[in-house]
């Protein structure tokens, strides 16, 4: 590709130089635990980041929290006045238990890299990382760029979400670094989720001697999850899953007891509400004469949904996508992310635009190593090419 500038040009080629100490910072990342309740961890990996940050000359500071991960930004350029920042995001938690990096190490097999939350998505923090280093070493940016690197979004960001509203709200465009599902691929659209809780009660009795005299709180759980699940409509993009249940005390006792766990997605709004006033009705019916049910909301994401502003700014990053090689194209997809949370406010919002990777939360997670620079660059550039 041809670099119109002069910034243009030192900071494609400085990245194209940086991989290796792309893959470093991210098997430092990789190999320190993380996990979403892990403060911790979670802290010790933006110990990392602040390290990084600041052998470049970059200033960082934290907004702390008690029981999560503290969120961290750094600005490179100066705010303030009517030059809007631009953001970009990314969480250092991961799904994966105390001692997940002991047990399998980041490791470089072929083309791939593998570790817990090598895709998902550390790798994309290191993009965001050397995007920042880059814009501080040769300048260019139009703009102020800050980088917001949270600690809870697989939990839903129960205490990042404020914190991130407050950076989007203001912001002329928001990249999300999110694992990419392609060379050329960012994600335009989210579903929104709504992450659940019901408990229900029934009354114990002894199964053989006196079975008729209990409540099954297990046998409401299984109505209510029929009827939860009735109420999936895919091809509208509503679905709901009950994921998880427990109940019962004994195998000779009529369950008194009974709990379950609900994942919903939606699309817009709308659905939303008409469909959490169903859930609700599910709840408040004893389909088993004599049970009751509560219902709690543990973690939501707000849908990204698709608009205009969120298409022109794919639009805007898929002309550096293409001059570095790649056919650029956008995606909706079923998953949440933090994204949605910026979206709300009102931002031009994309995400997945971090290296691409796949099979995230498994085992064998992976990161395309030669998509890393790339994308890098491909964000550079949609930083450099903004205009006032």
């Amino acid at each position: 590709m041809t670099a119109t500038t002069k910034s243009e040009k030192q900071i494609l080629d400085w990245l194209a130089s940086q991989r290796g100490a792309m893959l470093a910072l991210l098997e430092t990342l990789v190999n320190t635990d993380g996990g979403s309740y892990d403060k911790a961890g979670v802290d010790a990996v933006g110990g990392h980041i602040r390290r990084f940050l600041s052998e470049q000359g970059i200033e960082s500071d934290v907004t702390p929290d008690t029981r999560f991960g503290d969120a961290i930004n750094a600005t490179v350029g100066h705010a303030g006045g009517s030059n809007r920042p631009i953001l970009l995001m990314g969480h250092r938690d991961t799904v994966f238990p105390k001692g997940e990096p002991t047990r399998r190490p980041f490791k470089i097999e072929g083309d791939r890299a593998y570790g817990p939350g090598v895709s998902d998505m550390k790798s994309g923090l290191v993009m965001n990382c050397f995007v920042l280093a880059a814009l501080k070493k040769f300048g260019g940016a139009p703009a102020p760029v800050t980088a917001l690197f949270t600690g809870d979004e697989e939990i839903g960001s129960p205490f990042s979400r404020p914190v991130i509203e407050k950076f989007a709200r203001p912001a002329r465009a928001v990249f999300n670094s999110e694992p990419g599902r392609g060379a050329g691929i960012a994600v335009t659209g989210r579903k929104g989720g709504v992450f659940m809780r019901f408990e229900i009660t029934g009354k114990a009795a002894h199964s053989g001697a006196n079975f008729e005299a209990g409540i099954s709180a297990i046998n409401e759980l299984a109505h209510k999850t029929l009827a939860l699940h009735a109420l999936s409509d895919p091809k509208a993009g509503i679905t709901l899953n009950v994921g998880v249940v427990s109940g019962g005390q004994t195998v000779n006792t009529v369950s008194p007891w009974a709990k379950g766990e609900v994942d919903l997605r939606f699309i817009t709004f709308d659905q939303r509400k008409a469909t959490m006033e169903k859930i609700e009705a599910i709840m408040a019916k004893s389909f088993v004469p004599g049970t009751s049910a509560k219902l709690e909301i543990s973690g939501e994401f707000l849908p990204m949904v698709e608009n205009p502003d969120n298409k022109a700014l794919f639009q805007h990053y898929a002309a550096g996508i293409k001059e570095l090689g790649n056919e650029p194209s956008s995606i909706f997809t079923g998953g949440c992310a933090d994204s949605g949370f910026a979206s709300a406010t009102g931002a031009p919002t994309i995400c997945g635009v971090g290296p691409v990777g796949g099979k995230g939360h498994t085992p064998e997670e992976f990161m395309e190593v030669d998509t890393l620079v790339p994308r890098t660059q491909a964000l550079a550039l949609a930083i450099l090419r903004f205009r006032m």
